[in-house]
């Protein structure tokens, strides 16, 4: 489990340009942080009023004053600053986010995102992630291709309440990157050694494929796979 993790966040990581101010949601995108180029000059901002997280703190260094919207402690760069929630979400609001990386628990094929509440279990709010799809100005969501009963977390149509509709714009699993289109949900990437059949037996939706080579890995058969598609 902890290798799948982490060939999503070193995935996703490919998505910060130098320069970016980037939101990273709670849960698994938080561990982006840690991943990003020491060189890049990439403000992190967090719903509760930061704009310049750091990196995990050292075990005893904590400052427990100090903490993301996912209740974790953090640590803030040089020349970062704090404000209060009001101005962090006229931020976000505003169009300043440039990337969001968020959680997901479903996606639907028209880029439906559904992330903040499973029925009938207790949630403390939707957090940020309603005005973050809406407002920054891209939107990758990152999460496991099938959820701990194997069941597809790629759907037809979202089953559990919607986050928001149609704002995904590219989708990291622990198979795959999908990007979606006006033309629908196009399958860009593959991880080294998953097969296209594997990743359509365990996608409950339909997907075309487009293959950008110089950002795929190829798995044994995917060359043959690409052909014969190519042929059809």
């Amino acid at each position: 489990m902890k290798d799948v993790r982490s060939r999503i966040v070193k995935r996703a990581v490919q998505e910060i340009k130098d320069g970016m101010n980037v939101n990273l949601g709670i849960g698994l995108p938080t561990l982006v942080a840690n991943e990003i180029p020491t060189d890049y000059n990439v403000l992190l901002q967090s719903e509760n009023g930061l704009l310049g997280i750091g990196p995990y703190p050292i075990s005893g260094m904590e400052d427990p004053d100090l903490i993301n919207a996912g209740k974790e402690t953090v640590t803030a760069v040089p020349g970062a600053s704090y404000f209060d929630s009001a101005e962090s979400f006229a931020m976000i609001r505003g169009g300043h986010i440039d990337l969001a990386i968020l959680g997901g628990m479903e996606v639907s094929e028209k880029g439906d995102l559904a992330n903040w509440m499973i029925p009938q279990k207790m949630v403390k709010g939707m957090g940020g992630a309603m005005d973050l799809v809406n407002g920054a100005k891209k939107i990758v969501v990152i999460m496991e291709h099938v959820n701990k009963h194997g069941e597809s977390k790629l759907k037809n149509e979202c089953k559990l309440p919607l986050t928001g509709r149609e704002v995904v714009d590219r989708l990291i699993t622990d198979l795959a990157v999908f990007d979606f289109t006006p033309e629908g949900m196009v399958l860009v990437e593959t991880q080294k050694g998953v097969t296209i059949d594997e990743i359509r037996a365990k996608t409950d939706t339909s997907f075309t494929v487009n293959i950008k080579k110089e950002n795929y890995e190829f798995g044994q058969n995917s060359i043959q796979e690409i052909t014969k598609l190519l042929m059809k």
